[in-house]
């Protein structure tokens, strides 16, 4: 496919914009695992991957620093009202989008519409239903203007209105759901305001360059307000799902970061490039989605408890993994505040689990004669074929036929977001530092509750935690929602991520943290 361009007079009127600053002529060649689906934040498939693009065109009301502290973005200020339900941001005083428009309010509220309005499908849009009416509005039940939020004071004032107070809110906001979308070129390309010829973005960077499946290439965004501190003049987004080849090209020095590079090679790489080898405490949760859907043999209780019990976590974990991942049985990682993970209760003895889960299924019909045979869909990486034959070969013991079936990231969650699986490989990264962040991908008619569990009492527990004002009783709600969860065997946990990431160690700028989120706003070459 031809690679979308931007115009040529928009080409030579940046190149004339970046010549003003003659100091900078600095490129990171970053390689992440897959590919942006769009630069319209409601449309993309929400893999970490189109997260680090994004924060580094889009900036929201808030950003984060290179430790994940939270610091003001397009909003200086805020004030929040004595019952926690309201918030007034301040806009930036001078921000612009990169075609010099000004950044209002009036783009946030657009932004939000955007990706609540029920024709974009979005699969993030249940992140901004905290605010008033926004499931109303993204199930189509009251119309875009009855959203909780204005523009105020000419568009410089943007009010939000919660159903309930929020603790985590302010951190929502960092997620590309909450950043703004350009109301002008919009109104002026329609549906086409995101491509490349047209787009506008507010963020430290602007996109230039799109050649699918290989790179995305993002340049300096000198109507920045931070321009001046923003040391990279380029920014190139190497599409490198082969994790091998991506060690290859960052020792030959074509990538000055390698995103997630596989687990088997943290030793060799330890050992041989340990000043730019990375692992990290991170919230994230790896696991297996089961399908709930009629007609599913994982639609039946027993036959989720039966792959549940045969799945040898520490063996993954320690031999087929080397370590890099920590085995789990809950579904919320450990680490996450204010918060004790639920867990799976699965004896210890194998042979007795083994026993129990034979017997499950024949108590569904399956045996010999019958056998079970599930369809296992991952998403291309040696990673995760790597578990995906373990795990087949620990069924297979219990009669159950696997047929694994592997395709890039984006096809991956866009196939499996339709139903068409068995079982699925699936990851989940915090999005900020909250258990309901995991556990609301169990809610009935979430975009990412991809296996379509749906439970009235599970619901009913995160309706109740959602409007919990003491936060102690707010963590015992969740909890008994997790609880709740794992005895259905809603799911397989399997492993806790770690970040694992090559850093070329002449850069400055780049600080683990539990989010492993990295603006390239703050990244620098040193001298």
């Amino acid at each position: 496919m031809l690679p979308f361009r931007r115009s040529l007079l928009g080409a030579l009127a940046l190149s004339s914009s970046l010549a003003a600053f003659p100091g900078y002529a600095q490129t990171l060649d970053l390689g992440v695992m897959g590919e942006l689906a769009s630069f319209d934040a409601s449309q993309v498939s929400g893999g970490v991957w189109e997260s680090q693009v994004l924060m580094d065109v889009y900036e929201g009301l808030v950003k984060k620093a290179p430790d994940g502290e939270i610091l003001p973005g397009m909003a200086t200020s805020w004030d929040v009202s004595e019952d926690g339900k309201t918030y007034t941001f301040q806009m930036r005083e001078g921000a612009k989008w990169s075609d010099g428009e000004p950044v209002t309010a009036e783009d946030f509220v657009f932004g939000w519409r955007n990706m609540l309005d029920p024709q974009n499908a979005s699969k993030y849009a249940y992140m901004l239903y905290p605010v008033v009416n926004a499931k109303a509005v993204n199930v189509g039940d009251k119309p875009l203007e009855a959203l909780g939020v204005k523009s105020l004071n000419d568009g410089k004032t943007f009010e939000v209105t919660l159903n309930s107070p929020t603790p985590y809110f302010i951190q929502l906001l960092t997620h590309y759901t909450a950043y703004p979308a350009p109301k002008h070129t919009a109104e002026e390309y329609g549906d086409r305001w995101m491509k490349l010829d047209n787009i506008a973005t507010n963020g430290a960077f602007i996109p230039t360059e799109w050649v699918s499946q290989s790179r995305i290439t993002a340049v300096r965004n000198p109507e920045y307000y931070e321009a001046d501190q923003v040391a990279l003049d380029q920014v190139n987004y190497h599409t490198t799902e082969d994790r091998n080849a991506g060690i290859s090209r960052f020792r030959a020095g074509e990538l000055d970061i390698l995103r997630d590079y596989p687990s088997s090679r943290y030793q060799w790489l330890k050992e041989n490039l340990p000043d730019a080898t990375h692992m990290a405490p991170y919230l994230g949760s790896y696991y297996y989605v089961l399908n709930h859907r009629e007609g599913r043999p994982t639609a039946d209780k027993r036959v989720r408890e039966a792959l549940n019990l045969a799945a040898r976590r520490n063996v993954i974990s320690k031999q087929i993994m080397a370590g890099t991942f920590l085995p789990s049985q809950s579904f919320v990682p450990k680490g996450t505040d204010n918060y004790d993970v639920q867990t799976m209760k699965l004896s210890e003895d194998m042979d007795a689990r083994m026993a129990k889960a034979k017997k499950l299924l024949e108590d569904a019909g399956y045996g010999p004669n019958n056998p079970l045979n599930l369809r296992l869909r991952y998403n291309t990486s040696d990673e995760h074929k790597k578990i995906a034959v373990a795990m087949a070969a620990m069924w297979r013991p219990l009669g159950v036929n696997v047929e694994m079936v592997n395709s890039e990231a984006t096809v991956h969650y866009q196939t499996i977001a339709q139903g068409d699986f068995d079982v699925a490989r699936a990851g989940w990264i915090a999005d900020y530092n909250d258990a309901e962040n995991f556990l609301t991908l169990l809610r009935s008619g979430v975009g990412n509750n991809y296996g379509a569990y749906s439970n009235p009492e599970y619901d009913a527990l995160l309706d109740k935690a959602s409007t919990t004002l003491d936060a102690e009783e707010r963590e015992k709600v969740l909890e008994q929602a997790e609880q709740l969860a794992m005895n259905d065997y809603a799911l397989v946990p399997l492993l806790y991520y770690v970040s694992r990431n090559l850093v070329n160690p002449k850069l400055t700028g780049w600080e683990d943290n539990v989010s492993d989120d990295h603006p390239s706003r703050w990244i620098s070459f040193e001298e």
